[in-house]
């Protein structure tokens, strides 16, 4: 295990990583949070769970950093407060007995929730995704979140990364064709194995 100062860790990958939690948890508060669970979880890592240098430090804490955001979903859902009011096992919340009849069937059924089948395969389709990001050079896994992740304009981007407007559309085109490749093997591939 490679040691690593929380100082360097925050310096380096703290404002990446805030950014990467607000974008998916949209609160600043949690994302803050999140980052600083993710940097303790790094900090504390023993036992050869810690940061072996197989991959890229940001790729390591990204990972634990997603571990966290599941984490907070879970225990939101868990945590979720019930309706206000006191309710035994056979009363249902007021207003709710005009979904059912007598005999306790539905009045109308429920539309349907979808294709779990589809859901799923949306869920792999983003690991995918961030697997072939992961494989990207960092500078155009950069670009690539920043203009079609987080929706910067190009010029942003361009005094962000330091960069010209020609240079920004090169790395740009790279990290699209990288992707493309990548998705091609990866997800793609399994999909027209099936066919």
């Amino acid at each position: 295990m490679t040691h690593i100062s929380g100082d360097a860790l925050l310096v380096e990958h703290g404002d990446y990583l805030y950014r990467y939690a607000l974008l998916r948890l949209r609160d600043p508060h949690l994302a803050e949070d999140a980052v600083q669970e993710t940097l303790l979880a790094a900090l504390s890592a023993k036992n050869g769970q810690g940061f072996a240098a197989k991959s890229a430090v940001r790729t390591w804490l990204t990972g634990i950093l997603k571990h966290k955001i599941i984490d907070h979903f879970r225990r939101a859902q868990r945590e979720a407060p019930l309706p206000d009011g006191e309710f035994s096992d056979g009363d249902l919340p007021p207003g709710m007995d005009d979904f059912f009849l007598e005999d306790g069937h539905w009045t109308e059924p429920p539309s349907s929730l979808g294709n779990p089948a589809a859901l799923l395969e949306q869920q792999q389709f983003w690991g995918v995704l961030q697997t072939c990001l992961d494989r990207l050079p960092k500078a155009l896994a950069r670009i690539f979140l920043l203009r079609e992740i987080e929706e910067k304009e190009n010029e942003e981007i361009c005094k962000e990364l330091e960069v010209s407007t020609t240079n920004a559309w090169v790395m740009l085109y790279r990290a699209r064709m990288g992707l493309r490749k990548c998705l091609e093997m990866n997800w793609l591939g399994d999909r027209n194995a099936e066919l």
